[in-house]
Formats: structure tokens, sequence, C-alpha cells
């Protein structure tokens, strides 16, 4: 339990860092990032297989840079979901996925 509580504040950290560093990406507040966390982590569980499995020729052929582009749709979709976390556009949503995946490979890195 207390290992899925860390992921969710690491996940939360890495998310705040990002709308710090990504221009087009808005949290409220820092609770926002908390609720973001929790959304990010069940949309990347439950539907991101989904499409990757759709999306597996598209993968091939582009040698896995499609997944980014999947990774900043779950980040897009989770906007929509929770309130007082808002993206701009597309660009800083895939700018967004990528430096969040790179904050929180970091972050999971350094708390092993």
């Amino acid at each position: 339990m207390t290992n899925l509580l860390l992921r969710l504040f690491l996940n939360a950290a890495a998310l705040f860092l990002t709308t710090l560093l990504v221009p087009g990406l808005h949290l409220e507040r820092l609770s926002t990032a908390i609720w973001a966390a929790l959304v990010w982590g069940l949309v990347n569980t439950l539907i991101r297989p989904l499409l990757s499995f759709f999306t597996i020729p598209l993968q091939l052929l582009t040698l896995g840079i499609f997944t980014l582009i999947i990774n900043a749709f779950m980040l897009l979709l989770t906007a929509k979901l929770v309130p007082g976390f808002s993206i701009n556009s597309f660009a800083s949503a895939f700018l967004g996925a990528l430096v969040l995946s790179l904050i929180s490979i970091i972050l999971n890195k350094v708390t092993e």
C-alpha cells in the first residue's frame, strides 16, 4: 500500500514539474496534481493497452515513436477528466508527455 502511495506522489510531483517546464500545461493547485496523477495512472492502466494493441502496425512502422503520440493522447484525456488541469494544444501535450516520461523515470530511479 505504501508503495502505491509513493508512486502516486512521485507521479504527482512529476506532473507538477512538467507543468512548470512545458508551456501550455496548467494546474490550478498542487492538489489537482494528485488527482491528475491518479487519473493518469488509471488511464494508462485501462485505456493505453487497448490503444497500443490497435496501433501495433503504426508502432512497428515508426519504430515505437508512435507510442509518444499515444502518451500525448493519454495526457489530453487526463486533462479532460480532471478539473483544474488543462492543456492548450496537442503540441503541448506531446512535449508534456515526453517530459513527464523522462521526469517519472528519473524520480523512480532515485527512489529505488
